[in-house]
């Protein structure tokens, strides 16, 4: 059999998007991250129409390049709050501004078995938009994402993805140099919001896009 680790996670994706749907999620199946940017274009944007985009912090979506495209396409109006140009009190004020677009774009942290998104955020800009604002969410999910439960879900997120986003970001906090949650009290501690996405409400308002490959952390 050519690529059997693929065709294991293709069987596993599959179950996966049968949970998800159950819970009310619109799911698209993808086997790369080019071909999720394929998918957005062609498929999901045409169909929703959206008029104004954003986006919150996500590895696995920059890797889609659809950040670049978007933002320059000129076919929506879009709020850039990844926009480096900008001062913090302007993306502060962006983040908020994104929670009333049409089509918010992002990644989740994890997601169980079960079909349940697991996030814990800084702001709380990207788990807000994921729960309730935007009319549409777009989630671009990688197979190692996937966990088996909820704990297990919690402790990847404070022991692996917490940490290399705070060296990522350079942020100043003990797990940068430790490399692994030390419960900080620093300013810049991005580990502040928790969410559990258990069902799309309303049913199909958030699309996840699962991608057959690797990606983001």
């Amino acid at each position: 059999m050519d690529k059997p680790i693929d065709n294991f996670w293709s069987l596993n994706l599959q179950q996966l998007k049968e949970r998800l749907v159950k819970n009310g999620f619109d799911v698209h199946m993808a086997d790369s991250s080019e071909h999720a940017k394929e998918i957005t274009l062609n498929e999901i944007l045409p169909e929703m129409q959206p008029k104004s985009l954003s986006w919150g912090g996500s590895v696995t979506l920059a890797d889609t390049g659809l950040y670049h495209h978007l933002r320059d396409c000129g076919e929506y109006e879009v709020i850039d709050t990844w926009d480096k140009s900008k001062t913090n009190e302007e993306k502060y004020e962006m983040r908020r501004q994104a929670l009333l677009v049409d089509c918010f774009l992002t990644g989740t942290n994890a997601v169980t078995e079960e079909g349940h998104l697991v996030n814990l955020d800084m702001f709380g800009n990207r788990t807000g938009a994921i729960t309730f604002g935007p009319k549409n969410v777009i989630i671009y999910l990688t197979r190692n994402k996937l966990v088996p439960d909820l704990n297990r879900a919690m402790e990847r997120i404070k022991e692996y993805v917490a940490p290399v986003n705070t060296m990522r970001l350079d942020m100043k906090t003990p797990c940068v140099k430790t490399g692994y949650c030390m419960d900080c009290d620093s300013p810049q501690r991005i580990c502040n919001v928790w969410t559990v996405t258990e069902k799309s409400f309303p049913k199909g308002r958030i699309k996840i896009v699962l991608i057959n490959e690797d990606g983001g952390f």
